[in-house]
């Protein structure tokens, strides 16, 4: 694999199929054309270039990587972690970019640095340092390792 930090789990691969050496790829992403011919995919083992793909479902693929030609070479991969570099997508705030940035209300008041990225339904939580917890959508901007939030008064007294 690559020595990227910025790598993200685009996928997983599932089993193999067949005798001549596809896979049954979980896709965890919306992004497709990762799977597009001549796309490079990240593992443990190395690169993989995706040779062809089908979908089969909403969020598995038959997919057919360069070199990867019978069902010993398939089963070979394992059910490995496919990892990509992130594509540009503007508006998009990544966790990778996120994480070890300052967080400062639009006034300028300091409130720590983001640790980690919390799943919750109603909205990702920015968690800082210190345990305080910040709603995503309360972000405004995030450029330069720099998140500048507009919140409720009070968040921080809890």
């Amino acid at each position: 694999m690559t020595g990227d930090a910025a790598m993200l789990e685009v996928g997983r691969i599932v089993r193999p199929h067949g005798l001549r050496g596809q896979v049954v790829v979980a896709l965890l992403t919306n992004r497709t054309e990762r799977l597009d011919p001549g796309s490079v995919l990240y593992t443990e083992a190395g690169p993989l270039e995706v040779a062809s793909s089908k979908a089969q479902g909403h969020d598995r693929w038959l997919v057919s990587f360069a070199g990867v030609d019978d069902r010993n070479a398939a089963e070979a991969l394992g059910q490995g972690i496919l990892r990509a570099p992130p594509l540009p997508e503007d508006g998009t705030l990544w966790v990778h970019e996120l994480v070890g940035s300052e967080v400062f209300e639009l006034d300028g008041t300091p409130r720590g640095v983001v640790t980690d990225v919390q799943a919750n339904p109603a909205s990702d939580l920015l968690v800082l340092e210190g345990g305080a917890l910040v709603p995503l959508h309360f972000v405004v901007e995030c450029r330069d390792g720099r998140v500048s939030i507009e919140c409720p008064p009070g968040l921080f007294e809890l």
